[in-house]
Order: structure tokens, then C-alpha cells, then sequence
């Protein structure tokens, strides 16, 4: 520490202290410790010492110590000595500040201190009144307060070391002070500062800060005295007030913080009664207006930090005004990375605001202020503004009512709408489309208003959004009723049917969160249903799709008052009610053990019917296999007796809940997706095998052409609708969660014109397509029946002679032409439709293998939902090698980005789902061969494939039916095996031990070991096997019982693998199963020692065929045995085995004399930690001698790598010899007396490119050549960077002077 210099003046008994106590010293080198817990930890032991020892000396020393501290050179250990006098001061109470002050004052004083070390000198000051000030005794000594004011005052010119800190220091010293110590002690002092307030931004923050602390000393008459004004904010005051708060921004640019001069100066105007003044002129007619972005982002934050202080009326004034519009600019501005946006910042301030806020007349106005800021009709928040949270429940029901009014009632003057600098006032949206947006926003936001989690809602309100976003989906009023509220404001300006389209799309959206929504209410009912996570019900158990269903029910009935957009028709409204009926019966039904599955039919039929609104043609199909499977269930229910031959025949109810949720997930829509996720997750029990089968169907890869599984090809119609949502998210119906991206696009300047330039851009695509028609027609084959057509025609029109005729070289007369061009037309148009029909067979094609890909991602979902809610059961089994077919068809062919994201998905279900679940079926006795036949399936599949990666998949899913067929037995702890004599040698009761040590439990492993061992057998001895060590290292740790057989072999392949990888692979299976503690704890200790023996031969054999380290492989290989020699040493060690290893030393130290062994820092390591024990030191490296620097070794020492030829680079100049020099200075000496310096420089530019030719090997060539090289030469030379050039130019001027 620099506080202990040689130079300090020596203490009072400081060599007694030195001597007596080194714990006490200590802790003033914790204090400087950068470590805040250390540093604080330091400060309170020493002050523990101090209180039990009561030795004066010490208490002194201890001052000392921390007054040099203050001015420490190190910035960390500075504060740490502050807040360390602080306590002292604190708890000895007994020690004078004044006393403290002077010491401070004497330590570091500024006029005699050294220019070094003043800035150090400065900081000691300001962290003693720091320290000071800390204690709380300074307001207790108005001398001492009066002093450190002064001090404060004077290190204020020091602003290059201690920046705005003192008059900082100054503001929270007047912020403890009492009004009647402020104006007896500190107002004379401070009378000079606070008199020149408008100075410097420091000096009015000081004023500002003493006026609202003290208000009955600065009153409005001694203001006048010192400003000559009695208000601060006033017109004559506005440019300085200006000046200043722009300093301010600017000063805390990087900080991104609101200066507290601006929030203190808004809060006097507001005590002041300027605020208007204020606001108007400053804020928005100064700041707002200065081009510096510091000043704008202050705009904002001063409107931000105002809302709590503000009324209603100055609420409204500021919410409508200039700031509010550059903010909105700001939001949609497109920046680039890295700039910032204001927009989360401000929402900050709103969540504070409404968090904070009891008055809901308030809240509303914000509210009603920020979704009214818009850009063409789109208001710039987004839809899920997440500070609706906060709102009192009466202003969320007003904020509903006033979105309903404005979705009804479209106000767009009431709107702030402001316009970007890039948006062409040409393009600006007509109001129609601008009430489009507006509505498309207001259905998202009441939406969001039922999705947001944190929101406190009630179910009267859920359901008074529902119906509103339902009504306007699919209905429209006729007359007003109060049955129905939503007939009783009529459209003053009527829905189109994009608006109609957004809405229902919102509405599925919604009506999917429902089906997942807790139960609402905090009444013991509620609770009771949350506690067993029942979701999509409302208090009374009724399921939100059924309260709207009778809701729609409601509406088709009242036909006078309320009419359909697309009304059903008979067949149709025959379908509803018949769904109807058949929900309620499955309603009355209902009991405790049934109730899953019932609850799933109302789902799924009711989500059916919803969607007739939608669309009706699928859904009466799907309703018809819905009522057929109903009639079957409920007929089973009555009768509950055995199934007859004919119904055996036809398929369980199961079986076509899961074709109709097949059917259902063909459809582009999410909330269907997930519903039938939903629906799924409660039938999943009840799935069958053929049920299973059904699904697994779709994935596979054979079956992709079958007619059966086409379940997304249909007619024209529904093709063109599905391809025509391919380019778009499948998420597009979801218009909560796309919310966030539509809010984006809406915001660019030109998002809603483009559909003018539309027809256009079809032409010019059509172009583009015609034009890549013709270069696929020139690169694709003549087609040969074309090409005789052709040949006929134009024979027929003797336009080309036959065969069997000479050439005739006459002209065609008009009517021949005519008649050839005639039939070349129609040849031509015809070659044209089948070239035309060819590329829609493969557009077709290409389409029907995007739906049919898309389709199979939704339906993994399904395979997710069974492995994660049925992992136990035996079914599960089935879907192992549908999935591995899967992997291997997709890996196998070519990949687009879709076959990608599939890929990816069937990898994650597989591995994560199936092969890692800690859940499986535990009786697999009825179909145990079945499992053994399954896995030598899958291991020889495995074996057979060429990509590793595959293979991994088949390898791991065989390790899962190991598992299985294992069972818990590695569950229960295995017991210690008595070692040394108390064992047997009995071959008998060594098996007993064995299967003590390592339990087999039921399994075969006769059968398991020939699998294995053959798998095991190939990699090793198959030079392009896609089996991998990582593999066998996995099926090693994992199940111990099948390394104990498998651990001879193994070691035998030490020597015998066909490489030098399969041989090192051998050495690293070998290491990890001897780390297994059970293997070991299975093995006597005779058995132990053999193969430990029969390990190190095979090693030693190993090495002994090492001839160097040329090749990475051999490394490798010598690594793996090395690092195996180590684990068995280790192991001779503990168990105190009788094995030497001395007869490896001879070829260890042979192979450490061969090239290339000290390569590799981790190879050596290992060696050396084996020769160690063996009695071999590790030799020294000896250190490097630096060679002397010379010229020559300064040029090689600069040479980088990529460095320029020796022809590419410029002569270094500076480096020539003496004489060089010599006759270098009089040639240019007397060329610059002759006047010819241009012709020099002309002459040594040829003179460099006739060298570079020479080196090149062209100083021989031809001029051409030449003439070549050198424009080559002059056009790199034009090329150079102007550094380059400046340099050159530098160069050659010293050149020339000297």
C-alpha cells in the first residue's frame, strides 16, 4: 500500500505497535482491498479491536493510518479508508471532528502538496468531509459544518480530478441540514453560489435543492435579492434555464439517467405555478427542438417522471403535445443496431405511474393518451402493453368500454397521429384503411387485456370480451335488443371483410388461451380446482367453449335482432344442434371415473362446431365422424357388455377420435393445432395399438405417396388457400402472439401502399417466371416427338427437303408461308401447354411435399404428448423404430430448411422424450423376447449404416431397451465386498460374489453379451465402421454388467485393432471400465491382479510398435495407453497389488528420445507423472539466451506472417550503410542543385519496376510483357490506402532534405 510510503512521518510508538500486534495491522490492508465483502468485514473486526483493547495509540495510529488512506493512489482502496473513518468517528465519540478536519487539512493540503500529487491530494480532501459527513455528528458542529462547506467550495475549481462530485457532496450536506442551521451558519457562506445559480448546472441544482428544503429562508423577497426575480422560472430566466438543463443532458448522455436538476426544476414550477411557462417554452419550444439526441431523450424522461405530479388538466396537456409526438417518432423511427429506443424505457415509467396511482380518472387518461398516439390509423404501443396491470378495476372497466367504443365508433381526429420523414405524404393510407388498422389493434389489445397472467380479472369480464370479439367475427346487428348488449350500439362504419377476417383470427386466438386459462375467483371453489390444475373451466366447472357456444346458439336463434355474416344452412344448422344435444348428454353423463374422456369428447366436438363459422365444408365432415364415434361411446356405456363379431370389425372409439384430430391438424390454424394438443393429453391413456399405428402412419416415409394418408391434397380450391399460406407463419391465425411483429410492419413507412403497386409487381414476376421458363427450356432435353413434328411440318410446307429428295433452293410462295407459319403456331402452342403442364405437375408436387412435411411436424406433437404423459406404457415401444426410420429417410436425402426443422424435431422427441426419460414400463415379462429381438434389430442397423450420426440414434435406442430389460436393480445400493482373506477362491461362490457386486437381476446376458460382443468385434476390426468409442463407452458406464463381459475381449484389441484409432479406443474402454467401482469391488483379488497384468502386456506390446510420432494418430493412440499405464498404476497403489512396471522403462525411455514426442504438452505431462514414481525426474528446460539485437535481428523480428514478397516491398530507406547514406545525400544533393527532383522520382519509380521485373524472372522478356508488368505495377500503386501514400510522401521529403 502506498499509504505506508517511506517518507510518512513516523507515529508515536509505532514500533511498539509494529512489534505487538500484527493482527491489527492486517486489517488496514483488508480496507484497501478491492473485495467489498473483505473490505467491510476488515471495518467492523477493527472497530471490534479498538472498543476491547482502549488503548489510546492505537486509536491514533488508527486515524493516521486511515487519513493517509484518503489519498490513496490506487481509486479502490479510497473509499473503503472513507467509510472506515466514517465508523471510527462514528462510534468514538469521544474524537473531535474539528480535530479530524485539522489532520485532514495538515495531511492533504492543496498549496503545499506537489503538482503530482494533487489530484490525490484533492481526493483526500473531498473523501475526509465525505467521511465526515458519513458520521452524522457533522450537523452537531455547525464550526466544523461551516468548514467543510468551505472545503467543498474551494475543491470546486478542481473539476478536472473530482468532476460535479463536491457540489454533489454539498447538496446531500443541505439535504440533513436544519432550516435554522442553514440560514445561522451556512447561508453566508453559501450566498455567493447561490447567487450565481444560473452559472453552471451545479450551482442551480445547489439553489433548487435549498429552496425546497428550506423555503422559509429563500423566500420569494430574499430570491429577488439574489436572482432579481422572485420566481426562478420566469420569461426573463428561459434562455439561461435553457443553456443550463442542455449542459445537464448532455453531461449524463452516457448514463441514460434523468438529471435531478430537471426533475427538481419541474417540480418548482409546478410549486411555482409555472409549469405551463415551463413546459411550453423550455421544454418543447428548446430542448425538443435542438437536434442533439441528449436533449430529445430528456424531453421524454421529463414527460415520463412528470405523470405522477401532474393533475388531470396538465395530464391532458402534456399527453397531447409535441413531446408525445417526437416520442411516437422515436418508437417507429427504424434505427440502426445499437441505437436506442425510447419505448422501454418510457414504458418504465408508465408501470411506475399506474402502480403508484390511486386516482383512476388518471389512469385512464394515460391509457386513453398513449393508444390514441398513432401512425395511419396503428397506434405505436403494441397491443400487449404489459402496464395494464396495474389499472384499478373500475378505470380497466373504462379503458374496455372506451376500446369497444372506438372499434364501434372509429374517432380518428381524437387521435394524435403524427408521420415519419421517410413516409411520402403521397402514400399516406385513405381513412378507410386507417380504421382498419385502428380496429385490427383495439381486437389484439382487448385480447391481451384477457391473456395477461399478472392482470386481475373476473370471469364477467372474459366473458364480455369474448362475446364482443365473437360477435363481431361472424355476426352483425339489426335491430337493438337487451338480451344481446352488443346490438345496442349500431356500426357507424361498417366491417369489411379484412376486418372481419382479423377479428375471427383474434377470436380463435383468444378462445385457445381460454381453453387453457385457471380457474378465476379466489372463492374456495376456485382454489380447490387450481390446486388440481384444471384449466379452460370457470368457477362452476362449465368449460369456457361452452359458455360461448350457447352464446352462438343465443345468436342464431334471435334472427330479427341479429344476423349471420355467412348464415348456415340447413344441413349446417341441422350439425350444430345435433353437436349441441350430443354435448349435453356427455354433460349429464359425466362421472368421477369417466370424466377425462367425456371432458375431451365436449372439447372436441364443441372446438368442431365453433369452427363451422369458420369453415363449414370441413367441419360437417369432421362432425359427422365425431357423432358416429359419439353414437359408439355412448352405446358402449349403456350396454357395458362383450362386443359382438360385427363390432369387432369396425374401429374403437379411440381410433377415430385420433383420425378426426388427424384430420383436424391438416388445417393452417394454431388454435386448432393445440387444442387437439389439449384433447390428446386427456385420451392418451385410452390410445391403442392401432390407434398408435395411425399416427405413426403418417410419419413414415414409405407411405408419403400413399392415397389413404393424403389427407391435405383435395381439390383446387383448398389447394390454393393452403400453398397460398405457406409463405406465412402457421402461427398466423394467432393474433396475439404475432401482435408484436404486426405492430412492427404497421410501423414501416410504406407498409399498407404497397397493394397499389401490386398488379405491377405480377407483371414484372410473370416477366421473370416467362424469362426463367426459356432458360429451363435451353437447358432441358429436345423433346424427340416435338423435334418430328417439326421435321413433318416443315416438309409439308417445303420448307425442308426430304430424305430421298435433293435440296430446292426456290422460294416459298406467300400462301406457303402463311400455311407453315400456321401449323409451326400450332406445333409451338402445343409444345408450350405440355412444357407449362410439366412445371404444374412439379409446382404441384413441390407444394403437396411442403403440406404434407408441415403436416408431420404437427403431428409429432402427438408423439410428444403420448411419450410424455404414457412413458410406461408397453406402446411405447412401438414407436422406437417408426422414429429411426424417420431420422434415417430425412438424413439420408436432400434438405431444405423444413426437412431441417423436422429432422431436428423427431431428434429431440427420440432422444429427450424416449431414450432419457427416467420413466418406462417396468413389467415387460409377456414380451420380453420380443425386446431381445428388438434390440439385436437395432444393433445391426446400427452396424449397417454409413453416417455415424445415425447410427448413434439405433445404438442409443438399443441402450434404452437394455434399460428396460435391466430394470431398477441399479436402484438399490450395492453392498461392500469383503476384500483380501476372507474371500473364497471358489468358483461358485466367486459368481455369487459377482452377482453380489454387479446384480443381473432377470436379464439374459448370454444373448446381450453375443449382440455386443459382435458390435464390439466389427468396430474394432472394420476399418469404415459407423460405430463410434463414444458408444461403447456409454453402454460401459452405464451398465457394468455387460463390461465385465465384454472387458477380455477388449483388452485383447489393445494389440489386435486394425488401426491405430480402434487401438487407442481399445485403451480408453479399457480406463473407463476399470473406474467403475463396481466392476472392481465384483473381482477377487487374484482376478483383479491378472487382468492388470494382462492389461500392461498388451500395452507394452502396443508401444513396442511405435516408431514416431509423425503422424496426429500415433499421438493419440501412445496418449490412450499412457494415460490407461496411469489409471493402472494408480490402481496397483491403493490396492497394494504385487505388479511391477519396470520392464517398461527401457521402451518408455526409448520413446521419449523419438521425434516429435515433446510436442504435445498434455502427452508429456502424462509420461512424466508415470516415469515419476518409477524413479525418473523430469529434466529442467534449459531458458533461451536472447540473442544480441542487431539491424538483421530487428528486420526478422518484425516479419509477421503474411508478410509481402521481397518484389512487392517498398526499400526501407533508413537502413542503408553509411556510405550508401553517403552517396545516396550527394547524388540528391546535386541532383536538387541541378533543379531535376520530378525526374528522380520518375527515374526511381522505373528503376523499382525494372528490379521487380528482374527478380520475377522478366528482365528478359519481350517489351510487351514488360510494358504489362509495369502497368500491373502502377495499377496496385493506385490502389494503396491514402495513409500509404502520406507515408511515401514523408519518406521521400526527408529523402530530399537530408
Amino acid at each position: 500500500m502506498e499509504t505506508e510510503s517511506p517518507n510518512k512521518p513516523k507515529v508515536e510508538d509505532s514500533g511498539g505497535i509494529l512489534k505487538q500486534n500484527r493482527e491489527f495491522l492486517d486489517f488496514f490492508w483488508d480496507i484497501a482491498k478491492p473485495e467489498q465483502e473483505i473490505r467491510l468485514k476488515a471495518i467492523e473486526n477493527l472497530l471490534q479491536y479498538l472498543e476491547t483493547s482502549e488503548r489510546d495509540d492505537e486509536l491514533k495510529y488508527t486515524l493516521k493510518r486511515l487519513i493517509d488512506g484518503l489519498a490513496a493512489t490506487r481509486e479502490v482502496a479510497r473509499p473503503g479508508f472513507s467509510l472506515a473513518l466514517a465508523q471510527v468517528a462514528q462510534h468514538f465519540e469521544s474524537i473531535p471532528l474539528q480535530g479530524i478536519l485539522d489532520q485532514i487539512k495538515e495531511k492533504h493540503d492543496l498549496q503545499k502538496v506537489k503538482k503530482k500529487r494533487l489530484r490525490h491530494a484533492a481526493f483526500g480532501n473531498f473523501f475526509g468531509v465525505l467521511a465526515l459527513f458519513q458520521s452524522g455528528r457533522l450537523t452537531k458542529e455547525p464550526k466544523v459544518l461551516l468548514e467543510c462547506v468551505q472545503l467543498l467550495q474551494s475543491l470546486a475549481q478542481y473539476r478536472e480530478h473530482l468532476k460535479d462530485l463536491p457540489r454533489k457532496t454539498l447538496v446531500d450536506i443541505l439535504s440533513e441540514t436544519t432550516e435554522s442551521e442553514f440560514e445561522e451558519v451556512l447561508y453566508g457562506s453559501l450566498k455567493t453560489d447561490l447567487s450565481s445559480a444560473f452559472s453552471t448546472p451545479e450551482q442551480l441544482h445547489l439553489l433548487l435543492v435549498a429552496i425546497q428544503k428550506f423555503p422559509g429562508v429563500l423566500k420569494p423577497k430574499r430570491l429577488k435579492k439574489l436572482l432579481g426575480t422572485s420566481t426562478v422560472v420566469t420569461d426573463e430566466n428561459i434562455p439561461k434555464l435553457l443553456e443550463i438543463l442542455k449542459v445537464s443532458a448532455k453531461s449524463v448522455k452516457m448514463d441514460r439517467i434523468l438529471p435531478p436538476l430537471g426533475l427538481d426544476l419541474l417540480r418548482l414550477s409546478l410549486n411555482e405555478g409555472t409549469f405551463e411557462l415551463f413546459w411550453k417554452e423550455i421544454v418543447e419550444k428548446g430542448l425538443l427542438l435542438d437536434k442533439a439526441a441528449p436533449c430529445s431523450f430528456m424531453c421524454y424522461r421529463l414527460l415520463g417522471a412528470a405523470l405522477p405530479h401532474l393533475s388531470l388538466s396538465e395530464l391532458k396537456m402534456v399527453l397531447h403535445g409535441e413531446v408525445m409526438l417526437h416520442y411516437g417518432k422515436n418508437v417507429i423511427a427504424t434505427q440502426l443496431p445499437g441505437r436506442v429506443k425510447f419505448g422501454p424505457e418510457m414504458e418504465t415509467y408508465v408501470d411506475a405511474f399506474l402502480e403508484n396511482c390511486d386516482d383512476p380518472d388518471k389512469q385512464l387518461t394515460v391509457m386513453k393518451a398513449f393508444s390514441t398516439l398513432t401512425n395511419q390509423g396503428n397506434p405505436v404501443i403494441t397491443s400487449s402493453w404489459k402496464v395494464v396491470r396495474h389499472l384499478q378495476s373500475t378505470a380497466l372497466l373504462d379503458y374496455v368500454d372506451y376500446l369497444k367504443q372506438m372499434f364501434l365508433n372509429p374517432d380518428l381526429e381524437i387521435c394524435l397521429e403524427l408521420y415519419t420523414r421517410r413516409q411520402n405524404p403521397e402514400k399516406i393510407l385513405q381513412p378507410e384503411q386507417c380504421i382498419f388498422r385502428l380496429r385490427k389493434w383495439i381486437v389484439s389489445r382487448l385480447a391481451s387485456i384477457i391473456d395477461n397472467p399478472w392482470l386481475k380479472k373476473d370471469e364477467d369480464l372474459v366473458m364480455d370480451i369474448t362475446r364482443f370479439i365473437f360477435f363481431y367475427s361472424f355476426f352483425e346487428a339489426l335491430k337493438p335488443t337487451l338480451d344481446i348488449p352488443e346490438t345496442e350500439c349500431l356500426l357507424q362504419v361498417p366491417l369489411d371483410e379484412d376486418t372481419r377476417s382479423a377479428t375471427a383470427d383474434s377470436f380463435f386466438s383468444l378462445l385457445n388461451y381460454l381453453n387453457c386459462l385457471p380457474v378465476l375467483g379466489e372463492n374456495p371453489e376456485a382454489a380447490n380446482l387450481n390446486k388440481k390444475h384444471v384449466q379452460g373451466v370457470t368457477a362452476d366447472g362449465q368449460l369456457w367453449i361452452y359458455c360461448v357456444s350457447q352464446y352462438a346458439s343465443a345468436l342464431l336463434s334471435r334472427k330479427k335482432y341479429v344476423r349471420a355474416v355467412k348464415p348456415f344452412t340447413d344441413e349446417e344448422r341441422e350439425a350444430w344442434e345435433r353437436m349441441l344435444q350430443c354435448v349435453d348428454e356427455l354433460r349429464k353423463k359425466g362421472d368421477k371415473s369417466q370424466n377425462m374422456k367425456l371432458s375431451a369428447f365436449q372439447r372436441l366436438g364443441l372446438l368442431i362446431g365453433i369452427h363451422l363459422f369458420k369453415a363449414p365444408t370441413e367441419s360437417l365432415e369432421l362432425l359427422k365422424d365425431f357423432h358416429h364415434c359419439m353414437d359408439k361411446v355412448l352405446e358402449k356405456e349403456c350396454k357395458k357388455k362383450k362386443k359382438s363379431a360385427d363390432d369387432e370389425e369396425e374401429p374403437e372409439w379411440v381410433e377415430v377420435v385420433v383420425e378426426i384430430l388427424l384430420s383436424l391438424l391438416s388445417q393452417q390454424s394454431k388454435f386448432i393445432r393445440q387444442a387437439c394438443t389439449s384433447v390428446f393429453k386427456q385420451i392418451c391413456s385410452n390410445v391403442t395399438e392401432k390407434a398408435l399405428h395411425l399416427i405413426l402412419d403418417v410419419l413414415d416415409p414409405e407411405k408419403d405417396h400413399d392415397e389413404d394418408r393424403a389427407l391435405l391434397i383435395t381439390d383446387e380450391g383448398k389447394k390454393a388457400k393452403r400453398t397460398s399460406s405457406e409463405s406465412e407463419s402457421e402461427d398466423n391465425s394467432d393474433e396475439e402472439e404475432s401482435s408484436e411483429e404486426e405492430d412492427e410492419d404497421d410501423n414501416d413507412d410504406s407498409s399498407d401502399t404497397e397493394d397499389k403497386d401490386g398488379d405491377e409487381r405480377e407483371g414484372d414476376s410473370s416477366a421473370e417466371e416467362l424469362e426463367e421458363n426459356d432458360s429451363e427450356s435451353e437447358t432441358e432435353p429436345v423433346d424427340e416427338n416435338f423435334r418430328m413434328g417439326l421435321i413433318k411440318a416443315l416438309q409439308a410446307g417445303n420448307a425442308l427437303p426430304r430424305e430421298d429428295e435433293a435440296s430446292d433452293e426456290e422460294d416459298l410462295d406467300d400462301e406457303a408461308m402463311m400455311s407453315l407459319d400456321e401449323n409451326l403456331a400450332a406445333l409451338f402452342a402445343e409444345q408450350k401447354k405440355r412444357a407449362q403442364a410439366k412445371k404444374d405437375e412439379k409446382d404441384q408436387q413441390r407444394k403437396e411435399k411442403i403440406l404434407v412435411r408441415d403436416f408431420k411436424i404437427k403431428v409429432l406433437d402427438l408423439i410428444d404428448v403420448f411419450l410424455k404423459k404414457q412413458p410406461e406404457n408397453p406402446l411405447v415401444f412401438g414407436i422406437i423404430e417408426p422414429l429411426i426410420a424417420v431420422i434415417e429417410q430425412t438424413m439420408t436425402g436432400k434438405s431444405d430448411q423444413q426437412e431441417q426443422d423436422f429432422l431436428q424435431k423427431t431428434a429431440d422427441i427420440f432422444i429427450n422424450q424416449l431414450c432419457k426419460s427416467k420413466r418406462y414400463c417396468k413389467d415387460v415379462s409377456s414380451f420380453k423376447d420380443k425386446l431381445y429381438d428388438m434390440m439385436e434389430r437395432l444393433v445391426k442397423r446400427a452396424r449397417k449404416q454409413t453416417d455415424s450420426s445415425v447410427a448413434l440414434y439405433c445404438f442409443s435406442a438399443s441402450l434404452y431397451i437394455f434399460r428396460v430389460l435391466r430394470g431398477n436393480i441399479s436402484e438399490v445400493p450395492v453392498p461392500p465386498v469383503v476384500q483380501s482373506k476372507k474371500k473364497h477362491k471358489d468358483d461358485e461362490q466367486r459368481d455369487d460374489q459377482e452377482q453380489q457386486g454387479i446384480p443381473v437381476g432377470d436379464l439374459d446376458i448370454d444373448r446381450v453379451k453375443a449382440i455386443y460382443q459382435e458390435a464390439l468385434t466389427e468396430f474394432m476390426t472394420k476399418r469404415n465402421s459407423a460405430l463410434t468409442g463414444a458408444m461403447f463407452v456409454d453402454l460401459f458406464v452405464r451398465f457394468p454388467i455387460i463390461c465385465l463381459h465384454l472387458l477380455d475381449s477388449t483388452v485383447s484389441f489393445i494389440t489386435e485393432g486394425v488401426r491405430q484409432h480402434q487401438q487407442g479406443q481399445a485403451c480408453l474402454l479399457v480406463q473407463k471400465a476399470l473406474q467403475i467401482r463396481e466392476l472392481r469391488q465384483s473381482m477377487t483379488e487374484s482376478e483383479l491382479e491378472t487382468l492388470l497384468k494382462q492389461v500392461l502386456s498388451q500395452i507394452h506390446k502396443s508401444l513396442k510398435t511405435v516408431n514416431g510420432f509423425k503422424v496426429k494418430v500415433d499421438q493419440e493412440k501412445v496418449l490412450k495407453c499412457l494415460e490407461l499405464t496411469s489409471w493402472v498404476a494408480k490402481i496397483i497403489k491403493q490396492q497394494k497389488l504385487n505388479i511391477e512396471l519396470t520392464n517398461m522403462v527401457p521402451d518408455l525411455l526409448a520413446m521419449a528420445q523419438m521425434e516429435g514426442f515433446g510436442r504435445s504438452v498434455q502427452l508429456d505431462n502424462v509420461y512424466w507423472n508415470i516415469m515419476r514414481p518409477l524413479g525418473y525426474s523430469r529434466p529442467k528446460k534449459a531458458k533461451k539466451q536472447q540473442p544480441l539485437v542487431t539491424e538483421s535481428t530487428e528486420s526478422t523480428k518484425k516479419k509477421k506472417k503474411g508478410f509481402l514478397p521481397e518484389t512487392k516491398k517498398r526499400k526501407n530507406r533508413k537502413k542503408v550503410s553509411v556510405g550508401q547514406q553517403k552517396e545516396i545525400t550527394g547524388s540528391s544533393n546535386e541532383q536538387s542543385g541541378e533543379g531535376h527532383r520530378g525526374k528522380k522520382k520518375k527515374k526511381n519509380r522505373k528503376r523499382k519496376i525494372s528490379e521487380s521485373g528482374d527478380k520475377n524472372g522478366l528482365g528478359h522478356s519481350s517489351p510487351a510483357k514488360q510494358n504489362k508488368v509495369q502497368s500491373e505495377n502502377t495499377n496496385k500503386g493506385k490502389d494503396r490506402t491514402e495513409t500509404d501514400k502520406s507515408k511515401k510522401k514523408k519518406h521521400k521529403k526527408r529523402e530530399h532534405s537530408e
